[in-house]
């Protein structure tokens, strides 16, 4: 049974998840000692490490439109996928000679930059090649494979810091290895389906176009954006795992902890998703991040954040690939990179908006605030979800 099941899965998607693996082994390595470098290293105050995180996430989540109506206007996924992968490998040295925030800016710029272009592409190339009925599993599947990548990433990094000490130059430089394999990956094993879908409209970015995706699809982007407005960037989950009392040199492990729960959860919560239903999992996954983010904001025992890094791995498991399966069922096949593109800018604006708001209440407020105010948008999020259901 198990066989049969993997069995369902096209080659195309495997492929796609080792190459996230790859790409996501380099970019943890990186994001997993990045605010403590910008803290203790070059000096910067937690509002510019907010806002170095919400300029990058959201450059990429403005990029994803544009990358997803070229990939449906012109039926042509991996070019764009290379594209991206390539442009973050190619700025990573910027991490090892930055000698201020400034270039810790322009290193994360182009990197999400290269996210922006490969996202909507890579996540319509899933849905093109993957049987509806295996949809949940498929980008589940990708999803868990990405997921070893990301905590083999600070697991690398934690040996590198523990044999040579904080030298987080060294940790940037072999960070451009995997990198450089996942692109040559993607260039020579993926294909792009034989069977073309027909492009109708010459101007993908009209009214027509965009109603024509519906009034699902919509709601889902609307869940998304509110939801995302508590959703800042994890260095907060770091930086407050330090205050707690998490020594430096471990802090790269609580990301381990977080993407171990998160790759054992991704792929069966995937294929429950194709047999049960999709929505009841992710309200369940809203709903554990709101529990976990109240658990940020009020521990003060450090063995506490191990656990609390584990429920928020599981929360990522129970709603991210599921939530692309939601979107991928939802709109026609022709539209899928245009719908990929808006859930992103929907989701990046939030996570701009986000960022900075966390890290303003982190400094005029307390961290508490920070992890409070998240909580309270996963639970609006959630009654968004559940009164449109009802309707």
């Amino acid at each position: 049974m198990k066989h049969q099941i993997f069995h369902n899965i096209p080659r195309n998607v495997w492929i796609l998840g080792f190459v996230s693996l790859l790409t996501d082994i380099s970019t943890k390595m990186i994001d997993s000692i990045l605010p403590l470098f910008l803290v203790s290293t070059l000096g910067a105050d937690l509002f510019t490490v907010g806002l170095i995180e919400g300029i990058a996430e959201s450059t990429a989540s403005v990029l994803k439109v544009f990358s997803g109506i070229l990939s449906d206007y012109f039926g042509q996924r991996k070019q764009l996928a290379v594209i991206g992968y390539g442009l973050s490998t190619l700025v990573k040295p910027l991490f090892a000679i930055a000698s201020s925030p400034v270039w810790v800016l322009m290193a994360r710029f182009g990197d999400r930059v290269g996210k922006g272009i490969r996202v909507a592409p890579r996540d319509a190339l899933v849905a093109d090649v993957t049987n509806k009925a295996n949809l949940g599993a498929a980008y589940g599947l990708r999803q868990s494979l990405d997921t070893i990548g990301a905590f083999t990433g600070p697991i690398v990094t934690f040996v590198l810091i523990s044999l040579f000490g904080q030298n987080f130059q060294l940790v940037f430089w072999v960070a451009l290895i995997p990198g450089i394999f996942a692109v040559v990956l993607l260039a020579i094993f993926i294909q792009e389906p034989k069977t073309k879908f027909e492009q109708t409209q010459k101007n993908l970015l009209n009214r027509n176009s965009l109603k024509s995706l519906g009034k699902e699809y919509w709601m889902l982007v609307a869940v998304a954006l509110v939801f995302n407005l508590g959703n800042s960037s994890d260095a907060f989950l770091l930086l407050q795992a330090q205050q707690i009392g998490v020594s430096t040199a471990f802090i790269p492990l609580t990301i381990v902890v977080m993407n171990i729960t998160y790759f054992l959860s991704a792929y069966p919560a995937g294929l429950l998703s194709d047999r049960i239903g999709r929505l009841r999992l992710l309200v369940s996954g809203f709903l554990l991040y709101a529990l976990a983010y109240l658990g940020f904001a009020f521990t003060s025992v450090s063995w506490q954040i191990w656990v609390l890094f584990m429920l928020y791995g599981l929360y990522q498991g129970m709603t991210k690939g599921i939530l692309s399966a939601m979107v991928a069922e939802t709109v026609p096949t022709n539209l899928r990179g245009t719908a990929f593109g808006f859930i992103n800018l929907a989701i990046g604006v939030a996570l701009l908006i986000a960022s900075i708001l966390a890290g303003s209440l982190w400094e005029l407020l307390s961290p508490k605030a920070t992890f409070i105010t998240g909580s309270i948008f996963a639970i609006l999020a959630t009654g968004l979800l559940l009164v449109n259901k009802r309707r």
